[in-house]
């Protein structure tokens, strides 16, 4: 057995513990205990990683292993990392374990929560330590379910309609998603669902790939929040419970990303770069679209919300662009992203929990009353418009650095378009932090509200760290990306070049 099943396998039996617990002590207790050793097991995992490379392994992947599951349909359990599945695993500990403390004093039903919570936790690493693509679209579904319940039993607001709406959308992605692959099965031979096996074939006729391609960058694209099909996440970000909030825009949309890059992409490369141009527009629409939709919404979730379209948009924008720089800052921003807006939305679930509202409106001079949260509010939404020194700088610039790096003018000008958005993306984040934080108490019954709490405090500052710490030291990041998507995007740049001839 794979050291990595460790990370399906430690979900499970914190699962197991909470259906024995009987108090909400014992709960929290097993929650503690099980997300800190898989946030410790991720750190050792990312050392190990970093240390095998620098001795000199370059195997495609690492810690692999493989086992048949189901021979009729040549289903096998794979697992295996490079350095893209590495980050994306620290990054959903982080938010596993942060999540923890954000949900510290959620009520009612504290242990069904926690149990649908720590199921989706186990669908999100089995996906992304995942290398067959059958077991890779399992999980993806064990990540997406949870969603109904988490938000429709635990949200607010309209909250069956957003768990509806999220659910029909996300599972017609799934439709999307279970026809391409099923064809990515058959035109390759069916011989393999292993997704390294396939790409080495690379034996998918043109007219074929062209045919699936679509499906899938939108199937996975419609949880990455991909122009048109991105309506279902304000709505479910804005009703979800502070942690689902943090887990879903930290690390569930990175599932979107990370299969159009993974699955669509690097098996389907000459289909990528003669329909790329399609996606690259829709791309560009997310960027601007969504930070342009936050400067007019007047809760607090929902301008974080469309925010999140339109930074994960970038994510998608990046992805098209086809160069080495700018998909390792694609990746770069997953990985920022998830920080940040984990960040985000514990702050406003925190405030909200306090004040009542998230009207924006309705809210002022939470400077002096609950410094600790307004001040990581501040730090969040800085990091959100790319203030140097922390993570969405580094994660940005390697985006428009590699995409300027296509010299065609049809690129260059959607380059200058998604640029705007950083604008944009100033004008609404200090807009609402100059509203909420500085101006005149609108009412007296704030001076009432207690600042942050010690798990509260928990969660906020090590969010807060690993924000600043990847802005501020972002070369292992960068490095180890930058040495998993070389080969990736050489595979695809050299398949379609010889599909051409």
């Amino acid at each position: 057995m794979s050291i990595l099943t460790l990370f399906v396998v430690i979900p499970l039996l914190m699962l197991l513990g909470m259906w024995f617990a009987k108090s909400d002590n014992q709960v929290r207790g097993v929650m503690v205990a099980g997300s800190s050793v898989l946030l410790v097991f991720a750190i050792w995992l990312t050392v190990t990683f970093i240390q095998m490379r620098n001795a000199g392994n370059t195997d495609a992947m690492l810690f692999t292993y493989s086992i048949p599951w189901f021979k009729p349909l040549n289903i096998a359990y794979s697992v295996g990392v490079d350095g893209i599945s590495v980050v994306m695993i620290l990054l959903s500990a982080i938010i596993v374990f942060t999540g923890t403390f954000a949900s510290w004093q959620l009520q009612p039903m504290k242990k069904e929560y926690f149990l649908w919570f720590t199921l989706l936790s186990s669908g999100v690493f089995g996906f992304f330590i995942s290398t067959d693509m059958f077991t890779m679209f399992m999980f993806y579904e064990v990540a997406l379910i949870p969603m109904y319940l988490l938000i429709g039993v635990w949200g607010t607001g309209p909250k069956e309609y957003s768990a509806m709406k999220l659910t029909l959308m996300l599972m017609g992605g799934s439709g999307l998603l279970i026809f391409g692959i099923l064809g990515i099965y058959y035109f390759s031979g069916a011989t393999t669902m292993e997704v390294t096996e396939i790409a080495a074939m690379n034996n998918i006729p043109v007219h074929i790939q062209k045919v699936f391609f679509p499906f899938l960058f939108i199937g996975f694209g419609v949880l990455g929040a991909l122009f048109p099909f991105h309506t279902w996440s304000p709505d479910g970000h804005a009703s979800a419970p502070t942690a689902v909030s943090m887990l879903h825009a930290g690390v569930l949309m990175k599932l979107g990303g990370y299969g159009c890059f993974r699955i669509a992409m690097y098996l389907l490369p000459a289909a990528a770069h003669e329909l790329g141009w399609i996606f690259l527009i829709l791309t560009t629409c997310s960027v601007v679209y969504g930070a342009l939709s936050a400067c007019v919404q007047t809760d607090l979730k929902y301008i974080n919300a469309y925010s999140s379209v339109s930074h994960c948009g970038m994510v998608l924008f990046a992805l098209c662009m086809m160069t080495q720089t700018a998909i390792t800052g694609a990746v770069l921003q997953m990985l920022s992203h998830g920080l940040m807006t984990a960040l985000f939305f514990a702050c406003i679930g925190m405030i909200y929990h306090r004040a009542g509202t998230r009207d924006v409106r309705k809210l002022g001079g939470l400077m002096k009353i609950i410094p600790f949260l307004s001040v990581s509010y501040v730090i969040a939404g800085l990091a959100n418009l790319g203030l140097p020194g922390f993570s969405g700088f580094v994660a940005e610039m390697t985006i428009f650095v590699g995409a300027f790096q296509n010299g065609d003018m049809f690129h260059r000008v959607c380059t200058i378009i998604a640029c705007t958005s950083i604008v944009v993306t100033a004008v609404y984040i200090l807009r609402v932090v100059g509203k909420i934080l500085f101006q005149k108490v609108p009412n007296p019954e704030f001076y009432k509200l207690h600042d942050a709490t010690w798990d509260e405090r928990l969660a906020i500052a090590g969010l807060i760290f690993c924000v600043a710490g990847l802005g501020m030291a972002p070369l292992w990041a960068n490095e180890i990306i930058s040495d998993a998507v070389a080969p990736l995007i050489e595979h695809i740049n050299t398949a379609a070049f010889a599909a051409a001839l």
